[in-house]
C-alpha cells in the first residue's frame, strides 16, 4: 500500500523542510520493520519549490495471518485461501494508518525542534493514496475529509477495465488537498480516517484505544458532522467503547462551547468519594451524605435538636428556635431527619400532586432523587441528565441497572447534557426537577437554563429547590457571608427565590407556588426553598406568545 504526501515552497520557506516536519532526510530511503511486514520512507521529488514523501508499506501476508486474532480481514480463522490472497497488502487500511503512527510519530503530534514555526503553520498540502477502500463510496469520503478543511476528489476504481458493464470496485482513488492546515492536523486525519474507509481493523480493539481516537481527534473530531459514524467505526462498532467515546467528546464539546477546561465541566464530584463504594459494598443506608457533591450536595441533619451539613466540608450547629437540645449523653431519642430525605420527599409529594410519570431529573449528580423516583411504581420514566460524566458513572453503580429486571430497567436512563443547551432529547416529560441546582451556576448564565428548560423542553411541571440563605445564621459553625458549598455561586433569599421564579413564570407561561422545606423557622425561613411552576395546557407555548399575550 502506497501514500504520498506533497507540499511546495518559496526561497524563504523551502518545501524541503517537509524532511525536518517528517523527521526523515530527502537524500535518504529509510525502512522501518513493523509487526506486519516493512515500511518504506523515500522522496520522490525534493527541492525548495516541491517536495513529496511517499510512504510504502509491504505486507507479509503470512505474518499477517500468524498475527491475526480472528478479527476483520486477513485474521479470519478459516483455511481459505483469501487468508494470503487478499487485499491487505494493497489498499490503505488500518495498516497505514499503525505505520503512519509509527513512522511518523513526531510529525503526528506536531512536534519539529528544527522548525517549530514551521510545524505549527499551515501548509500547502496535497495527500495521494492510490487505492483506497471505501464503505460507503466516494460519497462518505467527501463527508469525512471535506468539513476539516480538505479539497476530495475521490475517483471510483473499476472493477476491471475491460469489462467495464461490470461497474465500479469499492476502492477509490484518493487526492486531498489543502492550504489551511498543518502537516500534524493532515496526519491526524488519515491515521483516523483510513481505517473509518475501510471499516475493518486488523487487530482487536481494546479500551485504550479511546484514548488514541480522542488524541488524535483532538480539536475537529468533538464538532464533526459525522462523528457518531467515525466513532462507531473506528472502535469496530463495540457499543461500549463507542458510547464511552461519545460521552467524553459530548464534555469536550461542551467545555469548548463555554471556553473553558474540560476539568471545569466535569467538576461535579469531588475527591471526597471513597465511603461511597463502601456504603454500596455493605449496603448501607443513608449513603447519600458519604458522597459531597452534586445536586445533593446540602445533605444536612435537620430535625429538633442539629443541622449537621454535608458537602466539602462538614457545618454543625444548633437550630434556633427549634426547640431544646438533647444532651450529650442522650439515648433511645429519634435521629433527626436528613434534609437530603425531606427534599426528596418534598419532590415526590409534589410530583404526586401534579400526577407526573415521566420524569426528568436535570443535575441529577449522583442519582439520589432518580434512585428515589425509581422506587416508586407510580414513575414510568426517569431520566436522569448531568454534564459531569463523573457523577454519572457513580449514579450508575448505585442504580446498578445491569442487575435490574428488564422491566425496570427500562424505566431509568442516564445521558450527558449540558442545561445551558437546548436538547431535542428533554421535550414531551410530564416534569423537570433542578433540586439545587441553579446556585452552582453563575448568574450570567442563569438565562441560559431557563430558555432551555422553561422555553425550549417545556414539561408540565418544574419543581426547583435551592438554599435559603437566611437560614445559614443557624448554623453556627458556618462563617457568616460564606455559602453552604464551595461551589455556589449564590444563594438566595426567600424575597430574591420568588422574584426569580415569578419572573420566569410570567416570561414561560406558568403558575407557580413556594413550599418551604425543612423546619420552617419563623425568623429566617427553612433551610431548603421550593418552587413548583405549572403550565397550563392552554396558555402560551412560547416566550414571544407569552409576550403577545
Amino acid at each position: 500500500m502506497f501514500l504520498t504526501i506533497s507540499t511546495t515552497g518559496t526561497a524563504a520557506n523551502p518545501a524541503t523542510d517537509l524532511g525536518y516536519l517528517l523527521h526523515k532526510h530527502p537524500d535518504k530511503a529509510q525502512a522501518f520493520s513493523t509487526a506486519y511486514g516493512t515500511a518504506h520512507v523515500f522522496y520522490a521529488e525534493a527541492d525548495a519549490e516541491r517536495c513529496t514523501a511517499a510512504l510504502l508499506l509491504e505486507i507479509d501476508p503470512v505474518a499477517l495471518v500468524r498475527r491475526g486474532k480472528g478479527k476483520g480481514r486477513g485474521g479470519a480463522p478459516d483455511a481459505a485461501l483469501a487468508q494470503y490472497v487478499n487485499d491487505r497488502p494493497y489498499a490503505a487500511s488500518s495498516l497505514l494508518a499503525v505505520a503512519l503512527s509509527s513512522v511518523f510519530s513526531s510529525a503526528l503530534r506536531g512536534v519539529c525542534t528544527a522548525r517549530p514555526e514551521r510545524a505549527a503553520a499551515a501548509l500547502p498540502l496535497r495527500v495521494e493514496v492510490p487505492a483506497l477502500p471505501a464503505h460507503g463510496g466516494p460519497a462518505l469520503v467527501e463527508r469525512l475529509f471535506a468539513p476539516l478543511g480538505w479539497t476530495v476528489t475521490a475517483e471510483p476504481v473499476p472493477l476491471d477495465t475491460a469489462f467495464p458493464e461490470w461497474g465500479d470496485s469499492r476502492y477509490v482513488r484518493l487526492l486531498l488537498e489543502s492550504d489551511r492546515l498543518t502537516l500534524g492536523e493532515a496526519l491526524r486525519h488519515l491515521y483516523v480516517l483510513l481505517p473509518v474507509l475501510d471499516d475493518a481493523k486488523h487487530y482487536w480493539v481494546s479500551a485504550d484505544e479511546v484514548d488514541k481516537l480522542l488524541r488524535a481527534g483532538e480539536g475537529w473530531l468533538a464538532e464533526h458532522p459525522e462523528q457518531k459514524l467515525i466513532t462507531s467505526r473506528y472502535l469496530s462498532r463495540r457499543w461500549s467503547l463507542t458510547r464511552q467515546a461519545m460521552e467524553r467528546l459530548e464534555l469536550v464539546r461542551l467545555a469548548e462551547a463555554d471556553d473553558r477546561e474540560v476539568e471545569d465541566i466535569d467538576n461535579a464530584v469531588g475527591d471526597g468519594t471513597e465511603g461511597f463504594d463502601d456504603a454500596v459494598a455493605d449496603g448501607t443506608e443513608g449513603f447519600d451524605d458519604a458522597v459531597g457533591s452534586g445536586a445533593e450536595d446540602t445533605d444536612a441533619a435537620v430535625g429538633q435538636g442539629t443541622v449537621q451539613e454535608s458537602g466539602q466540608g462538614t457545618v454543625r450547629g444548633s437550630v434556633q428556635g427549634s426547640g431544646q437540645e438533647p444532651g450529650p449523653g442522650s439515648v433511645g431519642e429519634e435521629q433527626p431527619a436528613s434534609l437530603a430525605l425531606l427534599r426528596r420527599a418534598a419532590i415526590l409529594a409534589a410530583l404526586h400532586a401534579r400526577g407526573a410519570a415521566r420524569v426528568l431529573d436535570l443535575g441529577c449528580g449522583q442519582g439520589q432523587l432518580v434512585q428515589a423516583l425509581l422506587k416508586d411504581a407510580r414513575f414510568t420514566e426517569i431520566v436522569g441528565v448531568d454534564v459531569s460524566m463523573r457523577a454519572l458513572a457513580i449514579a450508575a453503580r448505585r442504580l446498578k441497572p445491569d442487575r435490574m429486571g428488564e422491566r425496570q430497567a427500562a424505566r431509568v436512563r442516564l445521558v450527558q447534557g449540558s442545561l445551558a443547551y437546548t436538547d431535542e432529547r428533554l421535550k414531551g416529560y410530564d416534569a423537570a426537577v433542578l433540586s439545587e441546582v441553579i446556585e452552582h451556576l453563575d448568574l450570567p448564565r442563569l438565562p441560559a437554563l431557563e430558555y432551555a428548560v422553561f422555553g425550549h423542553a417545556r414539561p408540565r411541571t418544574v419543581v426547583v429547590t435551592t438554599p435559603n440563605v437566611e437560614y445559614n445564621v443557624r448554623w453556627e459553625s458556618l462563617p457568616a457571608g460564606h455559602v453552604r458549598h464551595g461551589d455556589h455561586r449564590f444563594e438566595w433569599t426567600r424575597a430574591e427565590f420568588r422574584a426569580w421564579a415569578a419572573d420566569v413564570a410570567g416570561r414561560h407561561g406558568y403558575d407557580v407556588a413556594f413550599t418551604p422545606v425543612g423546619p420552617d423557622d419563623p425568623e429566617v425561613g427553612p433551610p431548603t426553598q421550593m418552587a413548583v411552576f405549572a403550565r397550563d395546557t392552554a396558555a402560551p407555548h412560547t416566550p414571544e406568545e407569552v409576550r403577545a399575550a
